[in-house]
């Protein structure tokens, strides 16, 4: 299949305060593998992504092993790619798992080595500590890291879902060691969950140039506007196999629920008067923010990933006044930071 004609051209983003370019909107392999990861990459590459994100714990080590395939089948160059992948959760594949989770200096660097193993690479561009590891010292945890940098097996490593102190706390470490810090944080971000990216984040922005590599910008598919009149059978939360969202509108409550879905419907109208479908306004508002580097999409076809493509080229659309419409829709915007000197 081919890329359609009228896709905007991709926009590429300094990562955080690095000198490594990422594509705006980026592939992550969380529920995408398999044979149509071929085609889903494949796409993603013909429309400009660089960057593909994954995991050691996704589908257990299977994410890694079929992205590894893809890159290998279509003969891309390396130097041309952003591979990420993140160490945390191990594989859960029958090892033990005293040691094999974590973010233990034993098992980020056996983790990593077994990733590696796994994409067919030497190295990833990115390494992610997956969640915080608050039994393991945080020093421990910026000496491996670096480690793996310094061996040539990482570029930069980074953070995924860690708050503002513990990242600031990493830092503290790095710089009174000599080592490097976190680059960039990978948290979950999108027009009903903001508060963590919008301010709690704010001071490491402009203190450690932190950039952000943001996952769910669609709400799991919830700003997509697909569940306005129920839970499609092959839709992300029909699906029985995922623990994580096994149930998860109906854990939510009928009434929040419920409240969710008015809420998304009333951007609708918006989206129809800038002609844009629901799905791009909510990714473009995702890109709006300078702090994101990169916008990690799912995708389960080409015609997925042609569609997430089109927000790059509907940000400029997302005018002040515009933003404020939507926010007025929201009713979910932090408070102004006041700073202080």
């Amino acid at each position: 299949m081919t890329a359609p004609s009228d896709l905007p051209p991709m926009e590429y983003r300094f990562l955080g305060r690095s000198g490594l370019q990422v594509s705006a909107i980026s592939l992550g392999g969380w529920l995408t593998y398999g044979e149509k990861t071929f085609a889903c990459m494949k796409a993603a590459y013909d429309v400009g992504v660089n960057f593909f994100d994954c995991a050691e714990g996704y589908a257990g080590g299977e994410s890694e092993r079929v992205m590894g395939e893809a890159i290998q089948k279509f003969g891309w160059k390396r130097n041309d790619l952003v591979i990420s992948t993140k160490i945390y959760w191990g594989t859960a594949n029958g090892d033990r798992p005293e040691n094999n989770r974590g973010l233990s200096r034993k098992h980020i660097i056996e983790g990593t080595d077994a990733s590696l193993k796994r994409l067919q690479l030497e190295y990833v561009d990115l390494l992610y500590a997956h969640r915080p590891d608050r039994q393991t010292p945080i020093e421990e945890t910026v000496r491996a890291f670096n480690h793996l940098i310094n061996t040539g097996k990482a570029l930069y490593w980074g953070t995924s879902e860690w708050n503002a102190d513990e990242i600031a706390q990493a830092w503290r470490y790095a710089d009174k060691l000599g080592l490097i810090g976190p680059l960039m944080e990978q948290p979950r971000y999108n027009m009903l969950e903001r508060e963590k990216v919008e301010t709690e984040y704010h001071q490491l922005y402009r203190e450690v140039g932190l950039g952000l590599t943001v996952f769910s910008p669609l709400r799991q598919g919830i700003l997509s506007g697909k569940y306005r009149d129920g839970v499609p059978p092959d839709s992300r939360f029909a699906r029985e196999d995922v623990e994580f969202i096994k149930g998860f509108w109906q854990r939510t409550g009928k009434a929040k629920w419920d409240g969710i879905i008015a809420q998304v419907n009333e951007l609708q109208p918006i989206a129809d008067r800038l002609g844009i479908k629901l799905s791009t306004l909510a990714l473009a508002w995702v890109l709006s923010n300078p702090n994101v580097s990169s916008a990690i999409t799912g995708a389960s076809s080409p015609e997925q990933v042609y569609e997430n493509a089109l927000a790059v080229g509907a940000v400029g659309k997302l005018t002040p006044e515009i933003l404020e419409q939507i926010d007025g829709v929201l009713k979910n915007k932090p408070p102004a930071i006041t700073e202080r000197y």
